[in-house]
């Protein structure tokens, strides 16, 4: 049984990850900082049905307490999937950005990327197997006016989505990014009205959680093993 890692795990697309990984067979670890009890309740769930999980509660912003927490889960056996899905918005123009916000939204996405992953590297790259997977955004390809700190944010994971993978593809580890545009979770129902949304994709609707993790399912599958460096995109055809 492999072991993954889901950042941001009890939140709406992350926790469709979790519950697709755990249906694949695979030993889920829910990480939350906030949302603990959304996070224990999800781990119940997949318990009942069948699946493994558990929580771990640590801020990914913090460097020791990241490690404290993932070193001894990996001294007996590697997490061979880590999906960075953690991620934050405080939307704002940028003549009007405090430093904490720009600071706060790099922070969460960038270095926690960092603070997650690197210490799961030597492990992973040691079982010669691994899946890296980014959840970046559509902003760090397309922009979008008000979230200048979060498009650089996940502009920044995709570039570092293609350097790593360069690192590690002879490892037999891939890293990718997914890119998802207009997703029904409830942080998008404030932000798009069904209007907005028929206007904005091709596709007339929204995107659903499970179809990103269906994506997310896939890149950590060894059907995906030639996949590597890539951004890829699910948004409905907008770009």
């Amino acid at each position: 049984m492999k072991h993954a890692l889901v950042t941001g795990g009890s939140g709406g697309i992350g926790a469709a990850i979790c519950r697709r990984l755990a249906a694949d067979g695979c030993h889920v670890y829910i990480h939350a900082h906030r949302g603990l009890e959304a996070a224990q309740a999800l781990a119940d769930e997949i318990s009942e049905r069948g699946g493994s999980a558990q929580v771990l509660a640590f801020d990914v912003t913090d460097s020791n307490a990241v490690t404290a927490i993932l070193t001894p889960l990996v001294e007996q056996q590697p997490i061979q999937i880590v999906v960075n899905n953690a991620g934050i918005h405080d939307d704002v123009v940028f003549p009007g950005m405090r430093a904490e916000q720009w600071h706060r939204v790099i922070d969460v996405s960038v270095n926690g990327f960092f603070n997650v992953t690197q210490p799961l590297m030597m492990p992973m790259i040691r079982s010669r197997w691994g899946r890296i997977i980014n959840v970046s955004s559509i902003a760090s390809l397309t922009g979008n006016a008000g979230q200048v700190n979060y498009s650089a944010a996940k502009g920044a994971l995709n570039s570092a989505t293609k350097s790593l993978a360069r690192e590690v593809a002879s490892r037999g580890i891939t890293v990718n990014a997914v890119a998802p545009g207009i997703i029904d979770t409830p942080m998008s129902e404030s932000a798009f009205d069904a209007q907005d949304i028929a206007r904005m994709v091709p596709m007339k609707r929204a995107g659903s959680a499970g179809e990103v993790a269906d994506l997310i399912g896939f890149l950590a599958s060894t059907q995906a093993a030639y996949i590597t460096g890539q951004i890829i995109s699910i948004n409905g055809g907008m770009i």
